[in-house]
């Protein structure tokens, strides 16, 4: 039989023998009762919260631009549903330091349906509008609704902010009144004009105007690149799903595949993780030479910056240098691990097509991924919506835009209906009383923050409760299938869906307390992950010290707990215990068998993880040549795109995900396998009273995993059925260390007298010198048995 190991005390007693169980425990208990209620209290609060959120908040302060008043442009139902555009009225004053600091231009905006196609001032109208009524019924389309006074003075038209003092020929960008600038010859010009008058009488040059759109254009070009995504996935989301569904086929294939060529497919996957890296490095040094020769060669990243086609990057020999580099460590890295653990690669391999086969007769855990991604997808449309509305919550916020450095009032609030009667525009000549921002003095918009905060923490706990509840289901589901002594006659029927109402029914509180566990420390690593980027430009180098290892430490302590769950949710789905006890059943479980889970626990993930790079790289790769219009025969398909990358970078990071949670079902099936083998060998010894659930080629691989090098013990119940008969009553009795020697014994044994002798033998006899035993001295020797010997008696 197997020899037993030596456990410390500290890790717990290991399981004790019991002929009742048989896998999943059906009567139990709901375990933490008060994390389920308050994980129930905290959910009703989140959708108070949402519901507030979306009685106070309009996302029509993010999607449309606003005026100086507050009003949105081209919003339908409003007075502006025809005026989608806004215009500044001098956008000279965009080139303000203030732009930057309180993100709005200290100049009057106004909501127009067209931009001004020419060259004008309100000094040029008036001497025109002697002449042509025209030019007013132009001009006045700038000015603010309901002004009609051609002859009112320059200087009270510019005091009051009825009209602007010029226009120039501008175009409509990100629904803004830009000026129209065209290179001509390698000059800036704006309407073929390099200089223009400001309505004041002075000569400005057209670079004025470039300056003046670079300090708004600073603000937009993020909600430009944003807009040009948004509609690249537009034009091809399409295309997108069904490189998502090709990827979801193929993991299905490949997982069905692994059933019954688990070690040709495996290993296939690994040749071809090495096979296709290599060709990336010859490629990328291919390129690289090519480039090389080129006169520009020199030229690097750093040199031109940030780039919205990357296809600039590819024509850089530096990209290609950093591709290689990278594709030479992976590479490395794959073939010293197998060359250092190609034998636990095997056990590996051997484990998983177990696992295959778990996964055969269950196929219905294959599907479950599309439920968590279901629920996933609610929580996160929930927490941005929310947050959105949160966002856009409070009323128009006005305060006072000075071009004057030194003005008292700048950035204080005002009011613009009266602002014009006050003494802010004495003291500060050409303030404006212009809208900032939504907000508000109450306490719901004084909490804001806190509230996006608390959105951000139920999110990452809905999140995290989900994952838990899909690990509970499919541990479940799996163990019932190793606790099955015949399989699959004793499989109870509908075990996935049994296992999920046992979750739900009885363990909602264990799931939300671990879910909450990790996400508090996921909450901390983004509160640290933001001052991070806040610190960036600091000074202090303790600081930025010590926020590194608290970084370093959270991660660590993330992971570990997620192994620690992921576990605990095992244990929960077999015994039904509440998670604390769980956690350290299965904990102390896992450090009696530390040896097994240091060799097999990474080494199936790592099989795993080239599986799904295998399958998301080669749907990388089809979509890489699909969206750069490289295969003929589609060609014409291919939608028109702002930035290929887009969709690209969607499908290959989609198909990861895809092909993450086909595997996750893998991956959950092995660690529950294994949980359940170690459990297994603690409760039985394959006797025929204690027999092990496992199957043998199970017991096989993890049994050579303990010892390797040696051959594995001998299991006494493959003996023959005669055998076993024979030499029932003396097998508990006997040790030995490799199959020939057992059956030498058993032979032996079996030539022996009958069993009804030897027993009357053992009953009658103790070894003494008065009641010797009869058997044979091998006999005893088996037995452990010893006849006392006489001692000679001296004669007198």
């Amino acid at each position: 039989m197997a020899r037993k190991t030596e456990i410390p005390s500290y890790y717990g007693e290991p399981q004790k023998f019991d002929p009742t169980f048989r896998g999943p425990i059906h009567n139990r208990s709901c375990t933490d009762v008060l994390c389920c209620v308050i994980f129930i209290i905290v959910i009703l609060g989140y959708i108070a919260l949402g519901t507030v959120a979306w009685i106070h908040g309009d996302p029509r302060k993010v999607v449309y631009p606003t005026d100086s008043h507050g009003q949105f442009c081209g919003q339908q139902g409003t007075p502006n549903a025809n005026k989608a555009i806004l215009f500044y009225f001098n956008i000279l004053h965009c080139a303000n330091p203030a732009v930057l600091i309180n993100l709005q231009c200290p100049t009057t905006q106004l909501c127009v349906s067209k931009c001004p196609d020419r060259f004008a001032t309100y000094l040029d109208m008036q001497y025109n509008y002697r002449y042509n009524k025209s030019y007013w019924e132009y001009y006045r389309q700038f000015c603010k609704p309901g002004f009609d006074n051609p002859w009112k003075s320059v200087a009270q038209v510019l005091r009051d902010e009825d009209c602007p003092s010029m226009i120039v020929p501008s175009r409509p960008f990100l629904q803004r009144c830009f000026p129209d600038f065209i290179t001509r010859n390698g000059t800036l010009t704006v309407a073929n004009k390099t200089d223009f008058k400001d309505g004041l009488g002075k000569t400005r040059s057209v670079t004025d105007l470039r300056d003046a759109a670079n300090g708004i254009t600073a603000l937009l070009d993020a909600k430009e690149v944003g807009i040009k995504i948004f509609e690249d996935y537009a034009s091809s989301w399409y295309w997108i799903l069904i490189g998502l569904v090709i990827t979801m086929v193929v993991s299905l294939l490949f997982i069905l595949l692994l059933r019954f060529t688990a070690g040709v497919l495996l290993w296939l996957v690994i040749f071809g993780v090495i096979t296709a890296v290599g060709y990336g490095i010859w490629h990328c040094y291919w390129e690289y030479s090519v480039l090389q020769g080129k006169p520009d060669a020199d030229v690097t990243i750093s040199d031109i910056g940030f780039q919205t086609d990357f296809r600039v990057y590819l024509q850089l020999s530096q990209t290609w240098l950093i591709f290689m580099i990278s594709l030479a460590v992976i590479e490395a890295i794959v073939i010293l691990m197998l060359i250092f653990l190609r034998s636990r690669v095997r056990i590996a391999i051997a484990l998983l097509k177990e696992g295959s086969k778990a996964i055969g007769y269950i196929m219905s855990t294959l599907f479950y991924p599309i439920i968590t991604f279901f629920l996933l997808a609610v929580c996160i449309a929930y927490w941005a919506v929310t947050a959105v509305f949160l966002a856009s919550s409070g009323d128009a916020v006005y305060k006072v835009m000075s071009t004057q450095p030194k003005c008292q009032y700048a950035n204080l609030t005002c009011n613009p209906e009266t602002f014009n009667k006050t003494n802010v525009t004495k003291l500060c000549p050409g303030a404006q009383c212009t809208f900032a921002f939504y907000g508000g003095e109450s306490v719901y918009h004084r909490y804001i923050f806190i509230l996006q905060l608390g959105n951000l923490l139920v999110f990452l706990w809905l999140v995290n409760f989900t994952i838990a509840l899909g690990q509970c289901t499919l541990a479940g589901a799996f163990a019932s299938y190793y606790w099955a002594l015949k399989k699959p006659a004793d499989i109870p029927a509908c075990p996935l869906f049994a296992a999920f109402g046992r979750a739900i029914r009885y363990h909602t509180g264990s799931l939300a307390f671990g879910a909450l566990i990790l996400s508090i420390v996921q909450f901390f690593r983004i509160i640290l992950e933001y001052l991070d980027h806040k610190l960036k430009g600091a000074q202090n180098a303790f600081a930025r010290f010590l926020l590194c290892c608290l970084k370093c430490c959270f991660w660590c302590l993330e992971h570990f707990i997620k192994f620690m769950n992921r576990n605990a949710y095992i244990m929960i789905a077999i015994y039904g215990k509440n998670f604390c006890t769980s956690a350290k059943d299965a904990f102390f479980l896992l450090m009696r068998n530390v040896v097994r889970v240091a060799v097999l626990d990474k080494v199936t993930d790592f099989l795993l993880f080239l599986g799904k790079l295998l399958i998301s790289g080669s749907v990388g790769v089809l979509a890489f040549f699909f969206f750069t219009r490289k295969i003929p025969v589609i060609q014409e398909e291919v939608p028109s795109l702002n930035y290929y990358w887009v969709p690209l970078l969607t499908v290959i990071f989609g198909s990861y995900l895809v092909a993450h949670g086909f595997f996750n079902v893998y991956a959950m099936c092995v660690d529950t396998l294994f949980l359940c083998f170690c459990e297994d060998l603690e409760r039985n010894d394959g006797s025929p009273g204690k027999p092990y659930f496992m199957s043998p080629g199970l017991h096989k691989i993890l049994r050579r995993a303990d010892q390797p090098g040696k051959q594995a013990d001998f299991q006494f119940s493959s003996m023959p059925p005669v055998a076993m008969a024979l030499t029932s009553d003396l097998l508990p009795s006997v040790t030995c260390r490799s199959a020939s020697g057992c059956r030498l014994l058993i032979v032996l044994i079996a030539a022996l007298p009958t069993k009804q002798q030897r027993l009357v033998d053992l009953e009658r006899n103790n070894g003494s010198a008065a009641r010797p035993y009869y058997m044979s001295s091998e006999l005893r020797n088996i037995l452990n048995k010893k006849n006392v010997k006489r001692r000679p008696t001296k004669k007198k």
